[in-house]
């Protein structure tokens, strides 16, 4: 409950600081620079580094893979059939396609499963979400905002993403232990994201600009919270036929709110921001209520 109550405050700090002009208009770039740049990669060398791999489990991080391929082909066509431009459609890639599978993820799996499930929660993150955003999500944000890209551009921007990087250095360092201190430093970079990453998203919010914006919001929303989730639950669950808690709790986690740090990427790429501030700012809040249907569908399966 503390973890939801900290994402409400930061989202209405970031809305009331803009409303007060204490802060200067510069603000959310800054916050999103230190989130890519210090916060992420921190993220990235303390889980990946100390993450227990499980073969047995591959179908947990396949999941955000396997969705956010679902929704790139999804808002491809859907920005045909609407005639959405091209820095639209990105937008809903990213922040449609990428679940918060950490932020929201985690303590909405410790409230409706137990704490002994969030090791599921962290495979699908660290493995699937995490390593999506930084690999393929960084390869639509750059082919969306510049409108073509060489396969020499997409690579660079790939290993040239700080959180890649930091993932690529977490791997290499995995056989040796990290000191006591390091880990300390690392965890305190880590609970930095949550505050900054929402505080910024508050801070761009303006509901105002929700008439221009509500047919791409429903088709971004209605993938993320529903369509996703049921597509990868229809396979999971109907053609594959998995069962058990494991599986419970990915698809769970596939119907997480939109992913706080993808709209970073995709504002940071000039990516549609309002589009994506409203996502997030709309998105969050309404997850609340469509997580426990969630939940309760799942069980028995």
């Amino acid at each position: 409950m503390a973890n939801i109550i900290l994402l409400v405050v930061c989202l209405l700090a970031g809305m009331i600081l803009r409303r007060t002009g204490r802060f200067p208009d510069s603000t959310p770039a800054v916050l999103n620079g230190f989130v890519i740049h210090l916060s992420l990669p921190a993220a990235a060398l303390l889980f990946i580094h100390s993450l227990q791999l499980n073969s047995a489990m591959i179908f947990t991080p396949l999941m955000a893979w396997l969705l956010f391929g679902a929704a790139w082909l999804f808002f491809h066509l859907a920005g045909r059939l609407f005639s959405l431009p091209q820095r639209t459609v990105g937008a809903l890639v990213l922040v449609g396609g990428l679940g918060n599978t950490s932020f929201v993820g985690l303590p909405m799996i410790e409230a409706y499963y137990g704490r002994d499930w969030l090791g599921v929660g962290i495979l699908a993150d660290q493995l699937g979400s995490f390593m999506v955003l930084a690999t393929l999500g960084i390869l639509a944000a750059t082919l969306y905002s510049s409108g073509s890209a060489s396969p020499r551009e997409m690579t660079r921007k790939v290993f040239s993403f700080p959180p890649f990087q930091a993932l690529l250095l977490a791997l290499l360092l995995r056989p040796f232990t990290f000191p006591n201190w390091t880990t300390t430093v690392l965890h305190k970079l880590v609970e930095t994201i949550t505050p900054l990453a929402l505080a910024s998203v508050g801070f761009q919010l303006r509901f105002t600009s929700l008439r221009g914006l509500r047919r791409s919001l429903s088709l971004g929303l209605g993938y993320k919270l529903l369509v996703g989730p049921l597509l990868i639950a229809l396979l999971y669950l109907g053609l594959i036929g998995l069962r058990g808690a494991v599986m419970q709790v990915t698809i769970f986690e596939a119907a997480m709110a939109p992913m706080i740090t993808a709209g970073i990427i995709a504002i940071d790429h000039d990516l549609d921001p309002p589009l994506v501030t409203m996502m997030l700012g709309i998105g969050i809040p309404l997850s609340f209520a469509t997580l426990p249907v969630w939940a309760q569908l799942l069980r028995g399966f």
